[in-house]
């Protein structure tokens, strides 16, 4: 076989090339990747949001300033004034491990307000919203909350399985009977935090997520995270109205009112950029304006290869978070295309939950997504595998992990490649004209939008 000039050039050795290089966000160091200047890479970052120079500062004024709210100290002030013996509880919702969310900047303000206004530190409880993952470890709590909040709060985690822990409040329109933990509804001040970023089939992160599915019962998580959902046009990144997904997710939250909202923006090196307290809807609304102002990327064409991180550490800790990678980049992956994502994976597939069995028993992505289609296959993380399914059905697509290898991953969905490098390479060897190449060093914190037809 005869091959294509390009792809002669992709064999010869980088060093006896010109090429440019492009750090993009891997594990907790980053990766510097080399892509031959013959391509041309588009290189797509989203627009530059600063950092503020007080975020404490910030939060605190807009604590006390919120939006469509009032402020936290008279919230809890009321509360005091409605309990016997000055007894009233508050619950503060925080992410986990698997969210970059500043919780060691945040959760030590809003608790200051608290504390201001005569709540006690034996009534404030610390829920984490695990949604369907695994609970974290002792370890991992102070890491992303801190020694001093682990030593001092009873700290709650969402087991989205266990029964007799959850309240049914209440069925959406769309027929999901909602289920909350109960502790946390029990709360007379109930605070939800997070921060706001573009989020693969919700639209937007942050809002009502802390709570559903944050802390929601695992038959209300997979009402809402349904295949009818997975598979319905509107359901992508930076949508939130006409979103059936997110419409669903936000009439649940609405059952667990009144919910206080903090949420923050953050630049890729997760500083703090912008605040947004107060009203559960129109504070997330807010901050969702923002962060498309920044995030939303226009692109005028699809490209051959699209080279993608998972935003590096944490979102990048397995293969089910790097799914939101690729999804980022299938927006702008021609048909046929290689979608290639670099994603440390420390965490595995995982071997928690039932993502690895799924994607591991699949014979192909049709087959996989036949299955998941089927009415009598309800279960955890098909959510996940459904996109990674869908992906596959539009592009190759290449896993670079030094934590996983070749045997570790399912390769009826993705193959595998040591370096970056090596799948550019690969790619090219399989086109007969030179790969047009865009590359996303950000990952999903960067969305391209390619012209609406």
């Amino acid at each position: 076989m005869v091959l294509h000039q390009q792809a002669q050039l992709a064999m010869l050795p980088m060093r006896r090339r010109r090429v440019v290089k492009i750090r993009i966000a891997y594990g907790k160091h980053g990766l510097d990747i080399e892509v031959p200047d013959s391509y041309q890479p588009v290189v797509l970052r989203s627009a530059v949001d600063h950092p503020l120079a007080d975020p404490q500062a910030a939060l605190r004024s807009a604590l006390r300033d919120p939006i469509a709210s009032p402020s936290l100290h008279d919230i809890a002030a009321r509360a005091l004034e409605r309990t016997s013996g000055g007894r009233a509880r508050a619950g503060i919702v925080f992410n986990d491990i698997s969210r970059a969310t500043p919780n060691d900047v945040m959760l030590p303000v809003i608790i200051e307000e608290l504390r201001d206004a005569g709540i006690r530190d034996e009534h404030i409880t610390l829920f984490n919203a695990t949604g369907t993952h695994r609970e974290n470890s002792v370890d991992e709590l102070r890491m992303i909350l801190s020694d001093d909040l682990v030593r001092r709060y009873t700290i709650v985690q969402n087991d989205c399985t266990a029964e007799g822990v959850h309240t049914e409040i209440g069925t959406t329109a769309a027929g999901n009977r909602v289920k909350v933990m109960t502790q946390f509804l029990d709360q007379d001040i109930r605070i939800a935090t997070g921060f706001i970023e573009p989020h693969f089939f919700a639209g937007f992160s942050g809002g009502g997520k802390a709570v559903v599915p944050g802390l929601a019962h695992l038959e209300t998580i997979l009402h809402n995270h349904g295949p009818h959902h997975m598979d319905h046009p509107d359901a992508i990144w930076g949508k939130t109205e006409g979103n059936p997904l997110w419409e669903d997710l936000a009439e649940a939250a609405a059952l667990a009112e009144p919910v206080f909202l903090v949420n923050v923006t953050m630049t890729p090196d997760q500083r703090i950029t912008a605040v947004f307290t107060g009203d559960r809807v129109e504070a997330h609304a807010a901050g969702c304006r923002h962060v498309a102002r920044h995030a939303l990327v226009p692109v005028d064409r699809a490209f051959d290869i699209v080279v993608t991180s998972n935003s590096g550490y944490p979102l990048d800790l397995n293969l089910y978070q790097a799914v939101k990678g690729m999804s980022a980049a299938g927006r702008i992956v021609r048909p046929g295309g290689q979608i290639i994502v670099a994603a440390e994976c420390w965490d595995g597939l995982p071997d928690h939950g039932l993502f690895a069995t799924l994607v591991m028993e699949a014979g192909s992505a049709d087959e996989l997504l036949d299955r998941l289609r089927g009415e009598d296959l309800r279960v955890r993380d098909a959510w996940q595998a459904h996109i990674l399914a869908l992906l596959r059905t539009k592009a190759e697509i290449t896993l670079v992990s030094d934590r996983l290898t070749t045997g570790d991953i399912p390769q009826a969905l993705c193959g595998w490649a040591p370096t970056v490098e090596d799948a550019i390479r690969d790619a090219a060897l399989q086109m007969d004209h030179t790969p047009s190449i865009c590359i996303l060093p950000d990952g999903p914190l960067t969305i391209p939008v390619l012209p609406v037809k």
